[in-house]
């Protein structure tokens, strides 16, 4: 069974609702699948796959020295130092080891897309514990602090800056976006709920991620908030609502040329990519190796500790396999539980039937 037969077979049994599938090898894409939506150019909202692109846009104004690493986010945004956080570095942002990974209360929707109200109550905030000591998923939060950092360092929102310094120059500027204009909502597949709720229902109340990232519980389920027009055109870059194939071709940008453009030179990429930190989350309550704002290693990979990218809530994820030069996005819209085991079925089928070598340029 080909994969395009696989995806048809998950939608058509009812498992899925809705499948993209995407993957690029060498530079070119390899092949697409989609399902349950109208087409491949149909949009997503993919959750936390946004923070690989947040991510990847660091970087990226890193090696155009507009951003360091090790500068203290204070250094461009005076306003977060307060509270014991002036040494919370960039690096610390990236690694999920700034201490802060927690919303100060339940919050409503209308809150979190106030980009302004809601950059004051992060810079309000209080390390949970010493920055730099230990890693602890920031969920929400990572995206306001890294998003105001290039904000305040370029002079663009998070989604101009995304356009101007990696999807434009990839051709992917109509299909990968922290906030969506208006006129694009009418493409945006809506999600629906599937065992991902239930998950979140099934938590402690005192469990970490609750507690810390889900506070909003019994306030809107996670479709509902991400079905509305405002949440889906505020810019978010914590999250981002993105096709398969925009998602993959951006991570081959870092793999190498894609149509002429390369993203990051090598060196930066091993920089990036590398192990930063590894041992538990305190937010996940597991153990997740980190490289610079990109997770490594995740099952869908088969588990490999040179892949990278980022998985979203309800199983989404996006990622790039350095070792057959090979990237690889999906996007779901039935939210699932994070168990399912969707995304390592169908990366595991395309890397067992990829070549293992990248196909040559002509």
């Amino acid at each position: 069974m080909d994969l395009q037969e696989t995806v048809d077979e998950l939608v058509a049994s009812g498992r899925e609702a809705g499948l993209q599938v995407a993957a690029y090898q060498g530079g070119r894409l390899l092949v697409e699948a989609y399902a349950g939506v109208p087409g491949p150019g149909t949009l997503v909202h993919a959750f936390s796959v946004g923070k690989g692109c947040t991510a990847t846009l660091v970087h990226v104004l890193t090696e155009r020295g507009l951003l360091e690493y090790d500068a203290p986010v204070a250094r461009y945004w005076p306003a977060f130092g307060a509270h014991g956080k002036a040494g919370i570095t960039v690096r610390h942002a990236l690694t999920h080891t700034a201490g802060i990974p927690q919303l100060p209360r339940a919050l409503t929707g209308a809150e979190l897309c106030d980009w302004e109200h809601m950059c004051g109550l992060v810079a309000g905030l209080r390390p949970l514990w010493e920055p730099g000591t230990a890693s602890g998923y920031h969920g929400w939060t990572y995206g306001w602090i890294l998003g105001e950092t290039v904000r305040r360092a370029t002079g663009l929102t998070p989604g101009q800056a995304l356009r101007e310094y990696v999807t434009e120059p990839l051709g992917i500027a109509d299909e990968l976006y922290f906030g969506l204009p208006a006129d694009r909502l009418a493409r945006v597949a809506p999600l629906v709920e599937g065992g991902w709720e239930a998950y979140l229902a099934g938590l402690p109340s005192g469990a970490p991620f609750v507690r810390l990232v889900a506070p909003n519980r019994g306030l809107w389920t996670t479709a509902t908030l991400a079905n509305r027009p405002a949440y889906l055109m505020a810019d978010l870059p914590a999250c981002a609502t993105t096709t398969a194939r925009a998602a993959a071709r951006m991570y081959a940008a870092l793999l190498g040329e894609v149509d002429g453009v390369r993203l990051l030179p090598p060196a930066r990429v091993a920089r990036a990519t590398a192990v930063a930190v590894d041992g538990p989350d305190r937010t996940l309550l597991r153990r997740h190796a980190k490289g610079l704002g990109y997770f490594l290693g995740l099952p869908p990979t088969g588990g490999d500790p040179t892949a990278f990218g980022h998985h979203g809530s309800g199983g989404s994820i996006a990622f790039a396999d350095p070792r057959r030069d090979l990237t690889f996005a999906l996007t779901r819209t039935r939210l699932a539980h994070p168990a399912d085991d969707t995304a390592t079925h169908l990366a595991t089928t395309l890397r067992t039937t990829a070549p293992t070598t990248p196909r040559a340029h002509p």
